[in-house]
Order: structure tokens, then C-alpha cells, then sequence
């Protein structure tokens, strides 16, 4: 018989709890890599906003703090659903450009402000 026929047969309950925690160590493991090599690469450092990001993805972009951003987008959390910029956007009644634009110059100004210790 083989260790693992005999550990199936002597020690089903902890041989399942052992792949259970070994397939969701590697899930994590493979997640934190694959957002190493993502926030690691240049070009995903301080990009240009558009409509599809949240004010996570562009704190993290922009190496600033998720509330600051949140707060001076005065973005209105929702549990489940992240907003974007487009849906902030059309809370506020403004055209996605123009509200593009202003948030790109907010995160110039919040970067400035940071670098200067404030």
C-alpha cells in the first residue's frame, strides 16, 4: 500500500484539511506574485486616468493614499461594487472628459503635496 493510499485510509479528515490549506496557500501565493509583476512594471505607474478605473487603481498608481483619493474625488463607497471614474462622473452631472481632466490635475496636486511631507 502506498503513504498515500494509507493516509486516505488513517487520516482522511486531516489529508482534505492538508489540500485544502496547500491549494489555498498557492492561490495566494500566485495572486501576490501576479500583483508584484503588475504593480512592478513601469508603464502602470502613474497613468494617465480613464473611465474604467477606481480610486483604488489610481491610488495605487500614483503611490498615494486610497482615502485621500477617495475623499478629494468625493467618491461615495458602495458595498460590493467598487465605482469608477465614469460612475462618478455621472454622479456629479459632469462629462466624463471634463471630469478626466480635472482628476488628472488633482492627482498632480496630492502627489505634489505628499513629496513635500504634507
Amino acid at each position: 500500500m502506498t503513504a498515500i493510499a494509507r493516509l486516505w485510509r488513517d487520516h482522511r479528515p486531516a489529508l482534505v484539511a492538508f489540500v485544502l490549506a496547500v491549494a489555498i496557500s498557492l492561490f495566494f501565493a500566485g495572486r501576490f506574485i501576479a500583483f508584484t509583476i503588475y504593480w512592478s512594471d513601469p508603464a502602470h505607474h502613474e497613468i494617465r486616468p480613464e473611465g474604467w478605473m477606481t480610486p483604488g487603481y489610481l491610488a495605487r498608481s500614483w503611490d498615494l493614499p486610497r482615502e485621500t483619493v477617495a475623499e478629494a474625488l468625493g467618491a461615495t463607497p458602495q458595498p460590493g461594487k467598487p465605482q469608477t471614474l465614469a460612475d462618478i462622473a455621472k454622479e456629479r452631472g459632469q462629462s466624463l472628459d471634463e471630469f478626466l481632466a480635472e482628476v488628472a490635475a488633482m492627482l498632480a496636486e496630492l502627489q505634489a503635496a505628499e513629496g513635500d511631507g504634507s
